[in-house]
This record gives C-alpha cells, sequence and structure tokens, in this order.
C-alpha cells in the first residue's frame, strides 16, 4: 500500500506555485518531507514562499518562468538539470481561465488558456516522465476541474481545456503505470484562490467554496495511494456522477440560463 512517506526527501516541482491551490500543494508536500522547486511568474511571491518553507528546514529552489512562453517548460527543465536535481513528482498545476461571452471576449486570454492549461502540461510531463519511467518511479499529478465533466457556456474554452486535461492524465496513467509512474487528475470544483478574478467570474460564482488547503491535502493522499482521479468535495461527485445521466443539451440549456452575463 502506497504510504505518504514515500514523498519524504523527494525532489516536487510545483507550477503556478504562487498563489492558491499551488501554494497549498507545496506546502502539503513539505509537510511530508518533500523538497521543493518552486516555479511562476511572480518572483516576489516565489522567495516568499521559499522562505516560509525553508523555515521549516524545507530544502527549497524556484524558478522564475511564465508558461504562457512557448519555451518556459524547456527552461524548467534545464534549470533541475543544471542542479542536478531528480524530479520524482511533477505537480502541474499552473492554469487560468475566463468567463464571458466568447464572442467578445479577449482573444488573447481565450489561446493563453490553450496555452498553459494543455500545451504547457503536455510538454513538461513529456520533459519530465521519461526520467521517471527510467527509475521507476514517479507522481504526476494534473489540474483538471470539475468543468471537465460537462461543457459551460461562458467558461466554454476554459471547460474544453480541462477536458484535455483529465482525459489526457487518464490515458497516461495507463501507459506509464506499469513502469512504477503514478498519474493523477485532481478535478476540483469552487476553491479559494486568484481563479475568479483572473476569470471575472466572480458575479457567476459567488462564495461557497472550498478551501486550497483540502483540496491540497485530498489530492497528495489521493496521488500517494495511486488513485487516477479524486473530486475532493461531496457536491462535486454528485454533479460528476449527474453528467453520466442528463443529456448534455439539457445540462448546457439550463448553464447557459444560470451563468449568462447580467
Amino acid at each position: 500500500m502506497a504510504s505518504l512517506s514515500e514523498f519524504n526527501g523527494r525532489w516536487a516541482l510545483v507550477t503556478g506555485a504562487s498563489a492558491g491551490i499551488g501554494v497549498a500543494l507545496a506546502r502539503e508536500l513539505a509537510k511530508h518531507g518533500a523538497k521543493l522547486i518552486l516555479t511562476a511568474r511572480r518572483r516576489e511571491r516565489l522567495e516568499a514562499l521559499a522562505r516560509e518553507l525553508e523555515a521549516g528546514g524545507v530544502e527549497t529552489r524556484i524558478v522564475v518562468a511564465d508558461l504562457n512562453d512557448p519555451e518556459a517548460p524547456q527552461e524548467i527543465f534545464d534549470a533541475t538539470e543544471h542542479a542536478g536535481v531528480e524530479v520524482d513528482i511533477l505537480i502541474n498545476n499552473a492554469g487560468l481561465g475566463q468567463y464571458g461571452a466568447f464572442l467578445s471576449s479577449d482573444v488573447e486570454q481565450e489561446l493563453s488558456m490553450v496555452r498553459v492549461n494543455c500545451e504547457a502540461m503536455v510538454r513538461l510531463s513529456r520533459l519530465f516522465v521519461p526520467k521517471m519511467v527510467e527509475r521507476q518511479r514517479g507522481w504526476v499529478m494534473i489540474l483538471a476541474s470539475t468543468a471537465s465533466f460537462q461543457p459551460l457556456p461562458y467558461l466554454a474554452t476554459y471547460a474544453a481545456t480541462k477536458v484535455f486535461d483529465r482525459f489526457f492524465a487518464e490515458g497516461l496513467a495507463r501507459e506509464v503505470g506499469r513502469f512504477g509512474v503514478k498519474v493523477m487528475a485532481l478535478c476540483p470544483g469552487p476553491t479559494e484562490s486568484e481563479f475568479f478574478s483572473v476569470a471575472k467570474s466572480e458575479s457567476f460564482m459567488p462564495g461557497g467554496r472550498q478551501s486550497a488547503e483540502e483540496v491540497a491535502e485530498r489530492g497528495i493522499t489521493a496521488m500517494a495511494r495511486g488513485q487516477r482521479t479524486i473530486i475532493p468535495y461531496f457536491g462535486g461527485k454528485v454533479t460528476a456522477n449527474l453528467t453520466r445521466v442528463l443529456p448534455v443539451g439539457l445540462i448546457t440549456h439550463f448553464v447557459e440560463k444560470i451563468a449568462r452575463p447580467k
């Protein structure tokens, strides 16, 4: 039976480690003895988190990178290689969203979602997973969402990227499981984070959010167990099950009415 103690002394790379779920995941891994490589765009926040973790005796490194840049995954990988660090735990957490009518949306933000949520995740996985297969051990977490279980009007691109993330995780898990590498899709719902301000969806999804700490704790525990998909709260499980029995057209009909910008 897999145990959280397996993370002790191993290097974990966490993307999007400057806020929200990324910070909570880094802290949760540190609690179980992992060493941390923190990467995101905002140096000040990374340095603050690194100081906090190091004060608790955790070995920490930072790599400032913007995953909207296609070269960033290679830069992150090269930084670990030059430092002689073996990454056994890859947390593909970085992501963003955008709420609103697609016809009037910021097209660059729409494309950024595809680049960060999908392309960068694939590039990082392709760089780090082969090394894990060679060592016959490793863990990969990919942040999907409960949005991956049904189309979402006014979050159309975001939901589509999360379907990509979840399906990629589930497919890759089957490929590399026989080599001792565990891959998991973490599918949180509304969570306390910067997502809503960045996505401009405060009016659509006010309140009622799970804490990032609870999402991280449940996600890391499930990853240690080798679970391939986890929805970390009861309401999300109910919603995911409903999407299996209700017609997609019916779901999108009601979501469009609820989510339509005022």
